[in-house]
């Protein structure tokens, strides 16, 4: 997979790019993944890149030349699936839409910053607009991190152990199970005998009914109207 992140603040996201999972799959030459500094395609002595918005209000607005003339440019290099700007008012990231971008081979991803980003860019450009959350930030850099995170992660022969992956939290609906580790008592807190067993039938099974019941008391909307209450 190839990840072309254009941000107005590339060394926000350079270092985070560079360090643990994601960093070492860059290594491994897993995925490619390019920063790109807007300011780039940005014109003048000072590459302004922001403006004030028509109309009045708060905040500084990305101007349309260099939005249009940076992704114009990377899409005359390689064909994108999916040209993607983080922004709060976009659809709400989950792990289904994880899980198709995942299956991409070039992603496109635009960090907004300042208020916003000129409207006319927005509506010729992307393909698809996500949010990470209903909050603001203060820019797109972070949820750009976030997306990154999470799909290089399901990509194949980045993390040793596939199943873990595909065991984790929202992958089919439900929240993972408890996890507990060495020692098996611990102040007088003990893990629960089951999972001492040896019995992976049993330990399935506890697994399965610990995570709907975890769903079914963390996040009810996670689960249909007839499996939220307690049987």
């Amino acid at each position: 997979m190839h990840i072309d992140l254009v941000t107005a603040l590339p060394e926000l996201v350079r270092s985070p790019l560079d360090g643990s999972i994601v960093g070492r799959a860059r290594e491994r030459g897993l995925v490619e993944i390019d920063v790109h500094d807007l300011r780039e395609w940005a014109e003048g002595k000072h590459r302004q890149v922001d403006d004030l918005p028509y109309g009045g209000g708060g905040g500084m607005v990305l101007k349309p030349e260099p939005v249009f003339a940076a992704i114009e440019d990377l899409a005359s290099r390689r064909r994108y699936d999916e040209v993607i700007f983080l922004t709060p008012d976009g659809v709400r990231l989950d792990q289904p839409l994880v899980n198709r971008l995942s299956l991409a081979d070039n992603l496109l991803l635009f960090a907004g910053h300042y208020k916003n980003v000129d409207e006319r860019a927005r509506e010729s450009l992307f393909t698809i607009e996500v949010s990470i959350g209903d909050y603001v930030l203060t820019g797109g850099e972070l949820p750009a991190l976030v997306l990154v995170d999470a799909i290089v992660r399901l990509l194949p022969g980045v993390i040793s152990d596939a199943g873990s992956a595909m065991s984790d939290s929202f992958q089919d609906g439900l929240l993972d199970a408890p996890a507990y580790t060495r020692p098996p008592d611990y102040r007088g807190l003990r893990v629960p005998d089951v999972l001492l067993s040896g019995d992976h039938a049993a330990v399935d099974a506890w697994r399965e009914a610990q995570r709907v019941e975890r769903t079914r008391r963390r996040r009810p909307d996670l689960l249909a109207p007839d499996d939220r209450e307690e049987s």
